[in-house]
């Protein structure tokens, strides 16, 4: 605005400055030629007085150099010129002053001469013996003039400039420097000049209009990341050129990146193909889905573009954890292929021996040994079908299932009791240690972790072993202590015993008829109870399986 200001003050001057300059100098030269052309007449009188008394030889002598004087005669023909032979010279009875001397006693006339770039006055007289007495003069062109005063004219011009850009500078800072000191703040208690008064109450309102905006967009702000922030879904917003402008705390955890990330390309954060592509028709206008792998786990990408008035604004991509699910789904698949196949083997067993039956192609000596197999393979399938079920209804939350104050140390007992006879055929020794543990759980469930572990133990052990259940009640936690003396458990297979269906020897568990499911049950209702199971087990000196119930 300085610039400006001192800029125009300047061309104004300067104007001004032009505008005297030309005004003085059309007012002195017309000023100059009024006192050429007065003087010229009164030249004119005195010497048409004097040849009028001597005659021409009033010319002897006479100066002439300012004037041109011409003596006509009353036929028109020159008598006498100051600057020419008036032998040779033309008849002047046509020229205007001398025609308007011969009717009116006097005459005046001005030419102008483009070639010399100068200006002619002609004053002519009537003499009493008819002749015609003429005076002229030359005076130079305004252009001329100002030419020959070009010297002068620039010096004054230097001046006028210089002082033109002095006042010119200090009169734009003294101008703008009020302005440049304004209080935008409290705009109402500037001294300034009273004609910015209207625009400073404009400035107020705005100002209390822009604070009131930014509060309200402060509220809104505090909201969205208030809500974005407790999402446990990750939210990125990006703008239509793929710039991130928003990213929420469990984004930044997700993607493993920080609030730094705003005014990146969302391609930082992931640069996998996946990502890739969701990006390309996010920003296209249309909806994408995507899923993204990471260390953290698996994670569902749903994009879809902002639109506003028929353009594309932006992006608004959601992750969704969907880790669970893809565990469940492969569990699930990995479950009916277990299934099927535990289903499978007894099955085709039955089916074989009752064709063979059927056929007639068993020695009768023979026909019990198949009943038995066929009848054998029937409860294992019973067997596998309840396991099922059972781990179906505590996938559920055994919500149809009631709690009630249970004593470990009694259901132990109980346990033991109904599996002597096992035990005893095994030649596997049973004890119990331990006093009483009262916990609220579920007495069924409860029953079912002791009766696995307890079986497994039998089941898997040495001819002559010992199984030992110990039962330690703590002030704020109950524990359950299986241990046995059998083959044991490799360590790298003890992360994976629990599993539905994971045998550590599967030739070994289908000779004793188990389904792979009893300690994913025993993992299902420990979890049920908020138990924690802990697993010690060195092979060939047997397991011991520890479970801590809170009360």
């Amino acid at each position: 605005m300085t610039k400006r200001i001192f800029k125009y003050i300047c061309l104004v001057a300067l104007a001004v400055f032009l505008a005297c300059m030309l005004l003085i100098m059309g007012v002195l030269y017309e000023y100059f030629t009024g006192e050429a052309k007065a003087q010229l007449r009164a030249q004119t009188d005195l010497a048409a007085q004097g040849v009028a008394r001597n005659g021409i030889g009033f010319f002897d002598g006479l100066d002439t150099t300012d004037y041109r004087i011409t003596l006509v005669g009353a036929d028109g023909n020159v008598i006498y010129d100051s600057a020419a032979d008036a032998e040779e010279m033309k008849n002047h009875a046509d020229r205007e002053e001398i025609a308007a001397a011969r009717e009116t006693g006097s005459g005046e006339s001005s030419r102008y001469s483009e070639t010399l770039t100068r200006r002619s006055f002609y004053c002519a007289k009537l003499l009493p013996d008819g002749s015609v007495l003429r005076l002229s003069c030359t005076q130079s062109s305004v252009i001329a003039l100002m030419l020959g005063m070009l010297q002068p004219i620039l010096v004054i011009a230097l001046i006028a400039a210089l002082l033109s850009l002095f006042f010119a500078s200090k009169l734009s800072k003294r101008i703008v420097q009020p302005l440049n000191e304004l209080n935008l703040d409290e705009p109402l208690k500037n001294d300034c000049y009273d004609e910015l008064t209207p625009l400073l109450r404009r400035i107020e309102s705005q100002h209390r209009q822009i604070l009131l905006q930014l509060e309200l967009l402060r509220q809104k702000q505090d909201e969205f990341e208030a809500v974005t922030g407790s999402m446990n879904e990750g939210l990125l917003l990006l703008n239509d050129k793929g710039t991130v402008l928003s990213i929420n705390a469990a984004a930044a955890r997700i993607l493993d990146a920080d609030r730094g990330c705003v005014g990146q390309d969302a391609l930082t954060l992931n640069r996998s193909v996946a990502m890739q592509e969701l990006l390309e028709k996010v920003l296209g206008g249309e909806q994408a889905q995507a899923q993204l792998e990471l260390s953290s786990g698996i994670y569902e990408l749903d994009a879809s573009p902002v639109m506003s008035d028929g353009r594309l604004r932006g992006a608004a991509l959601l992750l969704f954890d969907v880790t669970d699910k893809a565990d469940a789904e492969q569990m699930r698949r990995e479950f009916t292929a277990n299934v099927s196949h535990e289903l499978k083997t007894p099955l085709h067993s039955i089916s074989g021996c009752a064709e063979l039956l059927l056929n007639g192609m068993v020695k009768p000596e023979d026909v019990k040994q198949f009943d038995l197999q066929i009848y054998s393979e029937a409860q294992r399938m019973i067997r596998l079908v309840d396991d099922i079920l059972r781990l179906s209804r505590l996938d559920e939350g055994a919500i149809d299932m009631q709690r009630s104050c249970c004593d470990l140390f009694e259901l132990s007992r109980s346990t033991l009791d109904a599996l002597q006879s096992e035990a005893q055929a095994a030649g596997i020794s049973l004890s119990l240690e331990g006093g009483s543990a009262v916990i609220n759980g579920i007495p069924q469930l409860l029953d079912s972790i002791i009766f696995n572990l307890c079986d497994n133990a039998i089941k898997y052990n040495k001819p002559g072993g010992s199984v030992c259940i110990r039962v330690e009640d703590f002030p704020d936690h109950a524990v359950l202590t299986v241990s046995d003396t059998g083959i044991g458990i490799p360590a790298e297979h003890q992360t994976r015993v629990f599993e539905r269906f994971y045998r550590v020897d599967k030739s070994h568990s289908k000779e004793i008829g188990g389904t792979g499911l009893g300690l994913s049950i025993v993992k299902h209702a420990a979890r049920l109870h908020k138990a924690k199971i802990e697993l010690e087990s060195t092979p060939g000196h047997g397991s011991s399986f520890r479970i801590s119930f809170s009360k």
